[in-house]
């Protein structure tokens, strides 16, 4: 099975989190659902430099990275996903979605309510259990 290793951004401003939604997708079980911003590590980056890029190539956004938050580890029927998600804050609620088709600024609360890609999901539990 194909592994894939990426990182993701779970970015607060203030008391809310973005969360981002993925266009259509020949892939069922991710097409149009919610995540947390980011995408591959390249060869050589660090997983900091890789979010930092990543953030900026599909959110036009600049943040800043607080704290490692969770690894992610989940079989979809064609990939292994491992994905390394980071605490990050921004200044601004301002960005541009260049891959995403929508976007969402919710609290730790309304996190549930979304449709989730499975990897989110234990990166949303722990958000919400932590408070």
């Amino acid at each position: 099975m194909k592994k894939v290793e990426v990182v993701a951004g779970v970015i607060y401003f203030k008391d809310e989190i973005l969360c981002v939604q993925r266009p259509k997708n020949k892939l069922h079980y991710i097409s149009e659902k919610f995540e947390f911003p980011g995408g591959k590590i390249e060869q050589g980056e660090t997983k900091e430099e890789a979010l930092h890029r990543e953030l900026l190539e599909e959110l036009n956004v600049s943040t800043n990275i607080k704290t490692f938050f969770l690894t992610v580890v989940h079989e979809y029927p064609d990939f292994e996903l491992t994905m390394h998600s980071f605490i990050c804050e921004v200044d601004s609620k301002e960005l541009t979605l260049h891959e995403h088709i929508d976007q969402k600024w919710l609290t730790i609360n309304e996190l549930p309510d979304l449709d989730w890609a499975a990897a989110d999901i234990p990166i949303v539990e722990k958000l919400v259990s932590n408070g």
